[in-house]
């Protein structure tokens, strides 16, 4: 199973509905168009954008609490959107690791983002969260 290609798919779904202001059903009908993923791959696309656009307002309370004098607003949509879908990785699925969900966060974020800082700042952001979210944990 290629869950690289479904979450970069789920990516592009968050992305078209933040900044197209597209449906959820609509942005996922779009981005399955074409892309080549199975059954169970499809169904970890749709579980990750439905559970980010359902988490919304609260992973946007959580990205705004770590960002330093910047608002969310301000923030390029790439960079918005991998934040979100990212920390709901970290923060509801428990069956992925904290270190994958960063890691392919990062590996989107070189593709995608807009500057060579974009990978670092995301990394920081995850970072702090998934260190205090494991913190909790203990």
């Amino acid at each position: 199973m290629s869950r690289r290609l479904a979450r970069e798919t789920a990516f592009k779904a968050l992305f078209q509905i933040d900044l197209g202001k597209s449906t959820t059903e609509q942005a996922l009908r779009y981005v399955l168009q074409g892309v080549n993923l199975n059954e169970s791959e499809v169904r970890f696309t749709r579980e990750m954008v439905e559970g980010t656009i359902g988490h919304l307002v609260e992973l946007d309370r959580l990205i705004q609490k770590y960002l330093v004098n910047w608002e969310l607003s301000r923030l390029s949509a790439v960079d918005r959107n991998l934040l979100r879908l990212a920390l709901f990785e970290i923060l509801y699925r428990p069956d992925i690791p904290n270190a994958v969900a960063i890691n392919e966060s990062l590996e989107l974020a070189k593709k995608y983002g807009s500057s060579e800082e974009t990978a670092a700042f995301i990394n920081g952001i995850l970072d702090r969260v998934a260190s205090e979210c494991s913190s909790h944990e203990k």
